[in-house]
């Protein structure tokens, strides 16, 4: 059986496996996230609030907090129908699933043209281990990973590299931040050290978008909360947004998804 890249070594699972786990895992199907703090969110991003843009420019397309959640319910399959206000919300792993899909193709293109990949998340706690094994499968298949400029700040931190993925530091911590600002740190870094920018960027949060409204080949991975991503991927400015709970119980749980991923992408050793 082909297996992911050492040292995590994961059975690849059918679609089918794959969806069932990450209903019982709760990745997706009934996710913990609260059905109102989804919609305080919508509703806090179509009056404006950046703070949940994550780096997108939304301008005024996005005023009306029920398009967002006609967007949600397509895109990330939350329950569409605004008047259930409390409980547990949904994401479709059907969607999820899909979304990996779509992933998978670009990171075969990226392997193929040997493209320049990096790779950044403002949820370390729950994600970082996604990113890294997806950055050693890159390398393997001959993708130059990008190594971010040192001595770069952003929002009273640290931004440095951990393990091939960009993360927020502070205090001698992983810093969990929906800010575009780190992400706009490297890329300025990048820009001023003379060095090109990313083929592609994988993240999440903010760093996803802004490297999206920057105008580069970006893919995050979002959670039912997060409406930004898949309002910048219904308007072709993020290429792929990928449906899950970015942070449950275990990080492990994450380990079959990111094997069916670098398989469909092509990126397991044989």
């Amino acid at each position: 059986m082909a297996r992911m890249p050492k040292p995590i070594e994961t059975p690849v699972p059918s679609r089918a496996e794959l969806i069932d786990h990450l209903v019982r895992t709760r990745i997706a199907g009934h996710v913990a996230t609260p059905r109102e703090n989804n919609l305080s969110h919508y509703r806090k991003l179509a009056n404006g609030d950046r703070h949940y843009w994550l780096g997108l420019e939304l301008g005024d397309r996005w005023t009306d907090e029920q398009d967002v959640l006609a967007v949600m319910a397509e895109r990330c399959g939350v329950v569409d129908d605004p008047e259930v206000r409390f409980g547990q919300d949904t994401i479709d792993p059907e969607l999820t699933v899909a979304g990996l899909d779509r992933l998978a193709a670009r990171l075969r293109k990226a392997a193929l043209d040997r493209q320049s990949v990096l790779l950044a998340t403002g949820h370390p706690g729950g994600l970082l281990d996604v990113h890294r094994v997806t950055a050693a499968a890159l390398r393997a298949a001959g993708c130059e990973i990008v190594v971010i400029p040192s001595g770069l700040t952003a929002d009273e931190g640290s931004v440095w590299q951990f393990a091939d993925v960009a993360v927020l530091e502070r205090g001698a911590t992983l810093w969990h931040t929906h800010s575009p600002e780190p992400m706009a740190a490297i890329l300025d870094g990048l820009t001023a050290a003379g060095r090109p920018q990313p083929d592609l960027v994988v993240a999440d949060h903010g760093w996803a978008g802004c490297a999206a409204q920057r105008g580069l080949d970006a893919a995050g991975y979002a959670d039912c909360n997060d409406p930004a991503l898949f309002l910048g991927e219904a308007e072709g400015t993020l290429q792929v947004a990928i449906p899950l709970d970015d942070h449950v119980r275990d990080p492990r749980h994450y380990d079959p998804m990111v094997a069916y991923l670098l398989d469909a992408a092509g990126l397991l050793d044989g």
